[in-house]
């Protein structure tokens, strides 16, 4: 048999797959904007511009905007075309074949459920501040794992816990939770602004570029964190009431509302406050206590807790639609496929990743490992734009309601981009990706070839 075989495109969108169609475009765009604003803006941002870039850390937005943009836009089309598949795996799994749709599929289990915990331990360090700010101590031994000293990261651990309870409830109750904390961090974003443009200074502006454009794309590389998140909106391809029309408008919109902001707020917050002194834990909300508004703080962190919280909602919803499509496809286990009858959500998957997640966050000090994300993330995005290119030559024939303009430029763009900013990334984070990939290959060839729903 082909390592090529490809899984025929299926033309009703609407199939009955016991999931709830029920997100509509601006539920899909609200759930963009919730992965995408969180951990980048209220933490990467100021880390980004003291370390490595300066006040030039807008244009290491605008360089991984771009390169988002341009995978976006492929995105869109195999969105458009392919919609009832749902998510990077899927599209790759009609375009360019089982193995490929595989290696996507493991990258981004690595890329959501790393993620999850990541910003998890991020949420814990904001909620203990805020609690101790209440006058309420968590002891130091329930804030670290075993490996730095303590016993557990224990709020860490139960935001995920929460979180499984949420989505195990149903998508629409998600949907809801979510809107609700994306209003709360976008009026965070809105008190900052408001403050901070009457106190910029633009001294702090010079020099602009101070470790060079080297400096830039080391930034760029860094923050690309920032952005992850808008592809998971392709994995609410079989709850999205019109996903044909709806995920290009979700996935586009949510990314070019969050570049705009994150271009502005970068600017902002290296105008008020000199970079050098933004590499702390929450640089927004420490920079309006340094301009004296304790109150404005107040609300940044706030919006950085709601942030966190949603972005973990997203990611870790999208982690389990892609064991769900996986599983269906025999590529995993069946027991990870099952839809509960009543919530119409794969509960198993849910409540067995949850767990898995919880005990990361908890007991494991990730640190480096978040880059993992970024490389995992980014291979996702080059064979994306590498299956748009060949869907167009192999399958010309294929309804495209959205199409990318100037193919094959763009998606080459996003390619290249894309390629540019894993090179950017550091030896050793390249030897972890290829040590995980030498396991999902193991996983292909002992269990999941065998077992493939291609072989019926």
């Amino acid at each position: 048999m082909s390592l090529l075989r490809t899984k025929p495109i299926n033309a009703d969108m609407h199939c009955d797959t016991g999931l709830r169609r029920c997100l509509t475009a601006f539920d899909l765009t609200l759930l963009g904007i919730g992965a995408i604003i969180g951990a980048g803006i209220f933490v990467l941002t100021g880390i980004a511009a003291a370390t490595r870039a300066g006040p030039a850390i807008v244009l290491s937005f605008v360089v991984s905007g771009f390169a988002c943009a341009f995978s976006a836009l492929s995105y869109a089309e195999l969105a458009s075309s392919i919609g009832g598949c749902g998510s990077a795996y899927g599209y790759a799994y009609a375009g360019l074949g089982e193995l490929v749709a595989w290696i996507i599929g493991w990258d981004l289990i690595l890329e959501y459920g790393v993620a999850v915990a990541v910003v998890a331990i991020g949420w814990s360090g904001y909620a203990n501040n805020a609690l101790t700010a209440a006058g309420l101590h968590i002891p130091a031994a329930l804030l670290k794992g075993p490996i730095d000293g303590g016993i557990v990261n224990l709020p860490a651990a139960l935001i995920v816990l929460a979180l499984s309870g949420l989505l195990a409830a149903g998508v629409r109750q998600s949907a809801r939770f979510n809107a609700i904390m994306v209003l709360v961090k976008v009026l965070a974003i809105a008190t900052f602004i408001a403050v901070a443009v009457p106190n910029v200074q633009p001294h702090n502006w010079h020099p602009f570029m101070p470790f060079g454009w080297h400096g830039v794309m080391g930034g760029a590389a860094l923050i690309f964190f920032a952005y992850i998140g808008f592809d998971a909106v392709s994995t609410a391809a079989e709850e999205a009431v019109n996903p044909t029309r709806d995920l290009p408008i979700g996935i586009l919109v949510s990314l070019a509302v969050c570049t705009v902001i994150y271009i502005v707020v970068a600017g902002l917050l290296t105008g008020i406050v000199p970079y050098g002194t933004l590499n702390v834990s929450s640089p927004v909300a420490e920079s309006m206590l340094r301009l004296g508004y304790r109150w404005a703080s107040a609300v940044v962190a706030a919006g950085a807790i709601a942030g966190l919280t949603t972005v973990m909602l997203v990611l870790y919803y999208g982690l389990t639609r892609i064991f769900l499509s996986m599983s269906r496809d025999g590529l995993l286990p069946p027991v990870f496929s099952a839809i509960h009858p009543r919530t119409h959500t794969p509960l198993r998957v849910i409540l067995a990743s949850g767990l898995l997640i919880a005990a990361v966050a908890g007991f494991t000090p990730i640190g480096d490992v978040a880059e993992l994300v970024n490389i995992g993330t980014l291979a996702a995005f080059v064979l994306v734009c590498c299956g748009v290119i060949v869907l167009r030559r192999t399958r010309p024939q294929l309804k495209r309601p959205f199409r990318t303009p100037w193919s094959p430029a763009i998606p080459l763009l996003g390619v290249a981009f894309c390629l540019y900013l894993m090179a950017s990334l550091p030896l050793i984070t390249w030897m972890r990706f290829v040590i995980w990939l030498v396991i999902g290959l193991a996983i292909y060839f002992g269990y999941s070839r065998r077992h493939s729903s291609l072989n019926a």
